[in-house]
């Protein structure tokens, strides 16, 4: 079986979420396909997201980026670095589709640009990585998700920590009923960096710094938010069905349209609440996500994740099959009574099975599935863009 023909039928087929090399490796060579064949890919937007993609994707065996697409030239000698090799480049993402000998695409662009790149590698039959947000507005998304479905091939989303150990891990107990009921979840991004990147030539203001400007993005919402939204989402297991928001350009006025802080309320059809706040001109807070429950809580960092654990006290919230269980036991307030706890963090490794790219080579070359395929990015939603663009897997 020609190693072609096992990646387009395996793209129809379901599986499991994740696959480890040692099982991809025993089901390719099963399939009458070397593990060392190579996955032609080729990469629309080679720009810093791009080629940091590339550097993932070609540690994973097997892959090989044959063609690059970009608009700014001189990032075709920084991603021929990268790949090592003469690659092949076009300045028209549709030649590249055209001419090169691809089994996939990962798509780095713009967010305005999300939908023509996707939907067209999706109709050329190839597989797609798309980096996220899936798309700027309502229509883009649900462009993305009919070509997806219509197409057989395989997508993923790039909302990585989906595959971080320590958010899966914590999603587990949470699902186990570690922390009681959920209710609220707090996600911060927050950085001290005005966002802009240098210019050679003013005309190139608006491809270099595109995510200022709302006719390319949606802003600090889409490109940071989208990851904390996805992960309220997969607690609750649920969309939210109404959202509140505020920002303004408070540190940088600099002839920039999108806003330099923000902040939004989501609320969902079980009673959840998801406040999220992203300001990129103090960087105390960091990255974090912080889940609340009526007998616990977790905080989720860009590195690890902490347990706390509610101490039992009269005419509380802790549910008392908890209390029973003595999981309450673990943490130590100081006198006051409301300082912030400080647990001991805990830092799991990173299984080579759990990363993105490796994960998503293995969906193009096997029957499984990924689990940021087209529905974590988006479900039909009467919501806003910019607001309503992140979504859970669906069932």
């Amino acid at each position: 079986m020609k190693r072609r023909d096992f990646v387009r039928a395996s793209a129809a087929a379901a599986g499991a979420s994740l696959i480890s090399s040692e099982a991809l490796a025993d089901m390719l060579a099963r399939s009458g396909t070397a593990p060392s064949d190579e996955l032609n890919v080729g990469v629309i937007g080679a720009g810093s997201r791009g080629r940091y993609m590339m550097r993932l994707f070609l540690r994973v065996p097997g892959v090989r980026v044959t063609a690059l697409c970009d608009v700014y030239e001189p990032r075709f000698a920084q991603g021929r670095e990268i790949t090592g090799e003469d690659t092949p480049v076009f300045t028209d993402y549709r030649d590249m589709l055209d001419s090169a000998e691809l089994d996939a695409v990962i798509v780095a662009t713009p967010l305005s640009f999300h939908a023509e790149h996707m939907v067209a590698s999706l109709e050329r039959g190839l597989h797609v990585y798309g980096e996220k947000a899936l798309g700027l507005t309502v229509d883009d998304c649900s462009a993305i998700r009919q070509a997806a479905r219509a197409s057989g091939r395989r997508f993923q989303t790039g909302l990585q920590y989906r595959y971080a150990p320590w958010y899966r891990e914590a999603i587990d107990r949470i699902r186990d009923g570690e922390i009681g009921e959920v209710t609220h979840v707090y996600g911060y991004w927050h950085r001290n960096y005005n966002w802009r990147r240098p210019v050679p030539d003013p005309s190139l203001e608006r491809l270099i710094n595109w995510r200022l400007y709302r006719e390319y993005s949606g802003g600090l919402l889409a490109e940071l938010g989208s990851h904390q939204i996805d992960v309220a989402n997969w607690v609750f297991q649920e969309m939210p069905e109404s959202a509140v928001g505020t920002g303004g350009i408070t540190f940088y006025d600099d002839g920039r349209e999108t806003y330099d802080n923000v902040q939004a309320v989501f609320t969902y059809p079980g009673g959840g609440t998801h406040v999220f706040s992203s300001i990129i001109g103090n960087h105390y807070v960091g990255y974090q996500v912080n889940i609340y429950g009526t007998g616990g809580s977790v905080r989720l960092t860009l590195e690890d994740g902490a347990f706390y654990y509610e101490p039992a006290r009269a005419n509380s919230a802790v549910p008392e099959e908890l209390i029973e269980r003595g999981v309450n036991t673990s943490a130590t307030l100081a006198t006051s009574g409301d300082m912030p706890s400080r647990p001991r963090k805990t830092r799991p490794g990173i299984p080579t099975s759990s990363r993105p790219p490796r994960s998503w080579r293995a969906c193009a070359t096997t029957s499984v599935r990924s689990p940021t395929n087209r529905w974590a990015g988006n479900r039909e939603l009467p919501l806003p863009s910019g607001i309503g663009l992140f979504a859970e897997n669906a069932t």
